[in-house]
Parts: structure tokens; C-alpha cells; sequence
């Protein structure tokens, strides 16, 4: 059982990507550059919403489709909020390097 609450999503929801809570931490410029093309924030839109099977039940997945990339992907639930909701998720969340 999820300790948080979940937000319920529908096909044509905006959505972003979750604060990641952990990072790399570099110090050469070299790397930081390198891993700074990984902590962009994404922005798309939910184009299913489907159950995936687990051993212990199962796990909400969403398709999104990223503003930034051609093809969707999938994504499973925790790990996206809606775009209205992403200013008070990130207030909350502690990450690393910044």
C-alpha cells in the first residue's frame, strides 16, 4: 500500500516529471555538464493509463508523450504529478547538489 497519496490522471492530463530526490554530484565542469542534460525538468501529456501485473498485485503505468521527444514512454505512476502540483512537490523534496 502507497504511504502517499496518488493523483488520478486522465488521457489528455498535462503532467511533469517528479522532482528526482537524489543526484550526482560532480566537480569538474566537464561532468557536471554531462549530467546536467539529465536533470532537466519534463513536461508531456498522459496518452494511456494502464495496469501493469507485480508479483504482490499491480503498478498504475502511465504512456506519456514528453514535449521533447518524438515517441511516448512509460512511466510508472509515483513518479509523475500534474503540472499544477509541481511547484508544492518541489518545495517538499530535498535534492542533492542543489
Amino acid at each position: 500500500m502507497a504511504s502517499k497519496k496518488q493523483f488520478k490522471y486522465k488521457i489528455g492530463d498535462r503532467v511533469a516529471e517528479r522532482p528526482k530526490t537524489h543526484g550526482l554530484i560532480a566537480v569538474r565542469k566537464d561532468v557536471q555538464g554531462r549530467i546536467a542534460q539529465y536533470r532537466s525538468q519534463r513536461y508531456g501529456t498522459v496518452l494511456d493509463i494502464y495496469d501493469k501485473p507485480k508479483t504482490r498485485g499491480k503498478q498504475t503505468m502511465l504512456v506519456i508523450q514528453w514535449d521533447h521527444l518524438k515517441s511516448p514512454t512509460e512511466h510508472a505512476q509515483m513518479r509523475i504529478c500534474p503540472i499544477e502540483q509541481l511547484a508544492i512537490i518541489s518545495k517538499h523534496v530535498l535534492v542533492c547538489g542543489e
